[in-house]
């Protein structure tokens, strides 16, 4: 059986995945971002030797590509990831305009280990004052003029 591209960027983003946990470096989750049938980047779960909760595989390969490309637009590109994306790195992969998603294990596989999301996405559709972390509005009035300036900005980069 032949072997399409887009496996072949799907093992190494499950390659990566084993490699991480193999070396001790945290979550079994890789991911790739190809362009042009050309990998740009990759990356694997980088939580814990980086002591950073945003450094998923996803979150990390991203600023990779954007390095690489001296872009934050990744439009024209295709992430492969080991696991279907958290809600941060979901949010994450639409902010960079990436064209297509490509995963392996799916949510409920990472909640069966330990990676429950379900808690987040449970959150995300209650009202702000039902949610367990607390959300509280304050100086709106002082913060809006901030936005007004970006309003009228005629320099602004649109992203």
């Amino acid at each position: 059986m032949e072997n399409t591209a887009q496996e072949k960027f799907m093992r190494i983003a499950i390659e990566l995945s084993e490699y991480n946990v193999k070396q001790g470096m945290g979550g079994p989750f890789g991911a790739v971002i190809v362009k042009d049938g050309m990998i740009l980047a990759r990356s694997a779960n980088r939580v814990v030797p980086l002591n950073d909760p945003t450094a998923h595989a996803e979150v990390s390969v991203i600023r990779l590509a954007c390095q690489e490309l001296g872009t934050y637009d990744l439009s024209g590109c295709e992430i492969y990831t080991s696991c279907e994306p958290c809600p941060m790195c979901l949010g994450a992969i639409y902010w960079a305009r990436i064209d297509k998603v490509y995963y392996a294990n799916t949510k409920a596989d990472a909640a069966a280990i330990g990676f429950d999301d379900h808690a987040i996405y449970d959150e995300l559709e209650s009202p702000m004052e039902k949610r367990k972390l607390p959300f509280i509005q304050m100086l709106r009035d002082e913060a809006l003029p901030a936005f007004k300036l970006w309003e009228i900005e005629e320099n602004k980069t649109h992203y």
